[in-house]
């Protein structure tokens, strides 16, 4: 299994880490990718600067900061409710790459930064 981390900048953001991925895959089979964090997740979707942004909107307003009883621990329970999406992908791995849709790229969604963020890469080979 291989690893690396993110560095996050912002409070709440959206981080393409496809290039990252695929410095670890290589064969055939499949890529397991993992975040140990409970206040950040993984997506695959378009990187467009627009849609990007539709996105992290869409979490605030589906989490937006407020009164919630996780508060009292470390107010900071729209970060969690933000991140209750994918803490783990897998993808197919084809020739080599990521079998990801033409348009298609992996996030990590950051929503209680800026921090470091560790992010596992397990091959699964089937050659």
């Amino acid at each position: 299994m291989e690893q690396f981390t993110v560095d996050t900048r912002k409070e709440f953001d959206l981080i393409n880490i496809t290039g990252e991925i695929e410095r670890f895959v290589k064969g055939e089979g499949v890529a397991v990718i993992f975040t140990p964090h409970t206040t950040c997740s993984l997506l695959i979707n378009e990187d467009e600067r627009g849609l990007r942004e539709d996105i992290l909107n869409f979490y605030s307003n589906l989490a937006p900061k407020g009164s919630y009883e996780h508060n009292r621990v470390d107010n900071n329970a729209h970060s969690h409710l933000r991140s209750l999406f994918n803490n783990s992908l897998t993808i197919p791995v084809v020739d080599g790459r990521l079998a990801l849709g033409m348009w298609q790229s992996v996030f990590l969604i950051e929503s209680d930064g800026a921090r470091v963020r560790k992010v596992y890469v397990m091959m699964v080979n089937i050659k």
